[in-house]
């Protein structure tokens, strides 16, 4: 039996799980969310992830129906009732259910929808031997259209660089920005090791300064590993020691090659290795 989903207050098995088709999340990607972990049923940075779902939703005008600390209250209680003790969470605000349109002003009764379940976004063998990615043609949405850090239900521009990556047999994709930049995967942060110093796209890259990003530069300044956020180029990737990727679901994976091009000496780097190890400790503390 699937765990159960949250929507609006209510429980609901995956089967009955349903909005309306006139939702404006479904209809126009209108909405936020987040995706987090737990460990052994704990909420990995619970708090850091409410406070920057209901920023995006400040950011687009959307009133999210509850408090911050009723909304880790219900997280908790899902994760409790799910029964898992490691899993995914997803936590989704939509609009609301409206009239076809686009006026955000004609819609009612925002949604919100917590769902606990397993992921596993890599096989275990990527974790050991590390990914092939690409550089994919599709850049990521300029800052000035839409901020990185409102994190939006549309997706569609990540997609359509995992879709590139996927057709180059590869599992994720780098997307630069409007400059040529890196900025990050299609849904994940990117960072390269270069003469021993971490380095890692900027905010102004265009990114989304993700959580477990955060939690990796904080753990390179407990370990004294010299990190810094700057501007990278694709060829700071090519002849980078070591490469790795972060992200709530992928958590820490290593990159040995890029565009067919091996990093380093093509294998996971020692680094790399260190903060894998790191980070299973501080999530599981």
């Amino acid at each position: 039996m699937s765990p159960p989903i949250y929507i609006n207050g209510k429980y609901f098995s995956k089967e009955d799980a349903k909005i309306s088709v006139y939702d404006h999340g479904l209809l126009y990607g209108d909405g936020v969310f987040e995706g987090m972990r737990t460990y052994s049923n704990k909420v990995f940075r619970l708090v850091e992830h409410i406070d920057r779902l209901y920023e995006s939703a400040r950011a687009i005008l959307l009133t999210i129906p509850m408090t911050k600390q009723e909304m880790i209250d219900a997280v908790k209680k899902t994760v409790e009732l799910s029964g898992l003790s490691d899993s995914y969470i997803r936590l989704v605000v939509t609009r609301g259910s409206g009239s076809l349109g686009l006026d955000p002003n004609r819609t009612s009764d925002p949604q919100v929808i917590i769902i606990v379940d397993l992921i596993a976004l890599y096989d275990r063998k990527y974790y050991d031997e590390g990914l092939k990615i690409i550089t994919a043609s599709t850049i990521r949405n300029h800052p000035a259209a839409l901020s990185p850090r409102i994190k939006s239900l549309n997706y569609l521009n990540n997609i359509m660089a995992k879709l590139e990556g996927l057709q180059a047999g590869c599992m994720e994709a780098i997307m630069l920005n409007h400059k040529g930049e890196v900025a990050e995967c299609t849904g994940d942060n990117i960072f390269i090791v270069k003469k021993g110093q971490l380095l890692t796209p900027s905010a102004d890259s265009g990114i989304l300064e993700g959580i477990t990003r955060n939690a990796i530069l904080e753990l390179a300044t407990t370990l004294q590993i010299p990190a810094r956020e700057t501007t990278l180029t694709r060829h700071d990737l090519l002849v980078a020691d070591e490469c790795f990727l972060t992200g709530s679901a992928a958590e820490v994976i290593p990159v040995v090659c890029i565009d067919s091009r091996p990093i380093g000496d093509g294998k996971v780097g020692p680094t790399t290795k260190q903060l894998m190890i790191e980070f299973k400790k501080l999530v599981v503390r």
